[in-house]
């Protein structure tokens, strides 16, 4: 593998982390917008930003809308 192909997988791997990271966080609720801003420029940072959502902002965060299934 060349040097071209390994930058550009690495690239497009850490873009689509970046889109992954932005969905999550719009998804959740983190208790007050601000905290979700900051969720979200911190996402947008390159490489690190997502690393760093991951790392440490994945759980804080919960999923709003999620109702329990009915059952029978």
């Amino acid at each position: 593998m060349s040097a071209t192909h390994l930058i550009i997988t690495v690239g497009i791997l850490f873009w689509l982390l970046t889109c992954v990271a932005v969905y999550d966080i719009a998804r959740k609720d983190f208790g007050a917008i601000e905290k979700k801003a900051v969720w979200g420029f911190t996402a947008m940072v390159p490489f690190i930003g997502p690393i760093a959502y991951f790392a440490f902002g994945f759980k804080k965060g919960t999923a709003k809308g999620r109702r329990a299934r009915p059952t029978a």
